[in-house]
């Protein structure tokens, strides 16, 4: 391996995370992070532009923006101590089938963003398979529609073109976020367990374009998305299935 002038690793005063957590990449979810950290009395601590709570049995950190930035945070995560992963955020639909509020269990990503290559030139990342399927059929259990299927992940939201939405949903592409590919890159190259899921924030293949991560019921579904993973991570924690790695 080549050797690299800075190494993520645990600093001084910060925290030996527990092995299971969630790391949610929107903005719009401080308040929901906020009010679980208080619920279950994590601690906060530090994570560059973003935030921490941590406690014995779990963490959750968040927010992380992009490819770059998520990267960053998951670098960290894994320096002090974190194994599994569930990723929580937010995907655009790129085909009918997937409507806005619906849940995705993304699987293989196309990755158009610029971090990946970084990492390993692998082209179509994915998910640590046992974990996703135990997602999975964990959030199939709420009357909630949920899908599973490939997403595409850009740095560019706002050169997600009409030609470009036509012809990866052809391809069977079925939605589209910004941290995904890179965020599962990073987890396989340090062999760590990591899965996704993402509420559909809008509905690109629709002309005009449809958004609804705007509207207050959209904010409180995202929320209890979070709520359903604590609950996976506690259930799994039961269990004691949250160490394994790849």
């Amino acid at each position: 391996m080549e050797q690299c002038i800075i190494n993520p690793s645990r600093g001084r005063g910060e925290p030996c995370l527990p092995p299971f957590g969630i790391l949610a990449v929107n903005p719009s979810d401080t308040g929901h992070l906020q009010a679980l950290a208080g619920r279950f009395r994590l601690q906060r601590h530090f994570l560059f532009h973003s935030r921490l709570y941590a406690g014995p049995d779990l963490f959750i950190a968040g927010p992380a923006v992009g490819a770059p930035m998520a990267v960053i945070c998951l670098e960290k995560l894994i320096a002090l101590g974190a194994r599994s992963i569930l990723v929580h955020g937010w995907c655009g639909s790129l085909v009918p089938e997937l409507a806005a509020t619906d849940i995705l269990v993304p699987t293989v990503g196309l990755p158009e963003e610029g971090t990946s290559p970084h990492y390993d030139e692998r082209p179509r990342p994915g998910p640590d398979p046992g974990l996703a399927e135990e997602l999975w059929a964990w959030l199939e259990k709420p009357a909630r529609p949920c899908h599973r299927g490939p997403i595409w992940t850009t740095d560019a939201p706002f050169r997600e073109t009409r030609e470009k939405v036509e012809q990866y949903a052809r391809d069977g592409i079925m939605a589209v976020d910004m941290e995904y590919t890179a965020l599962c890159t990073v987890a396989g190259f340090r062999s760590i367990r990591l899965a996704a899921a993402m509420l559909v924030s809008d509905e690109l293949w629709r002309v005009p374009w449809k958004p609804v991560y705007g509207h207050k019921r959209f904010r409180a579904l995202s929320g209890q998305l979070l709520e359903l993973l604590v609950g996976f991570i506690r259930e799994s924690g039961a269990r004691g299935q949250v160490t394994g790695t790849r």
